[in-house]
């Protein structure tokens, strides 16, 4: 039996449509799903910890929170170290104080484990503050990695992207 263009056609325009969308449902990836539910709710209280500070800009409760060894990197091409970190936010919270910058979580985050250390959030939040009588907002990504020391859990490395 001879298999005309059309036949061919038609196959090959079939086997490459079902290739392209078998591909499209890998690339998709699997949804998170929680697979330490304690390490999950340590991570959740101390993302809302270290927020509710900042957003009541409680500098002291910042500073018990982040490690002596922290780096913060931006994707604005700057990098922190504690001092420096504890010095921005102090700025900011001045700049800041007739208008505060709030932070809110969108959606939720992701907590992975980092076998005998601690354990990485990733995540998206929003920025919010007053600038000439107008809310600015902004959305950007983190990543932030949390060490459990002597039963005490310290951000150790912060990634800030997609500004």
């Amino acid at each position: 039996m001879k298999i005309t263009s059309i036949h061919f056609f038609s196959a090959a325009v079939l086997l490459f449509s079902s290739l392209v969308f078998s591909s499209g449902l890998k690339a998709q990836g699997k949804a998170y799903v929680v697979k330490d539910e304690k390490l999950y709710r340590a991570i959740v209280h101390m993302d809302s910890v270290c927020f509710d500070a900042f957003n009541t800009q409680d500098l002291k409760t910042l500073s018990n929170v982040f490690a002596e060894n922290v780096e913060f990197y931006n994707d604005g091409g700057k990098v922190t170290n504690y001092q420096q970190t504890m010095e921005s936010f102090k700025k900011m919270f001045a700049s800041n104080s007739a208008s505060p910058l709030k932070r809110k979580l969108i959606g939720s985050i992701e907590v992975y484990p980092l076998k005998d250390f601690g354990a990485i959030e990733v995540g998206v939040h929003q920025f919010t503050h007053t600038e000439n009588g107008k809310e600015e907002i902004g959305i950007f990504k983190f990543v932030q990695v949390w060490e459990l020391k002597d039963g005490v859990w310290k951000m150790t490395r912060v990634i800030s992207y997609d500004h």
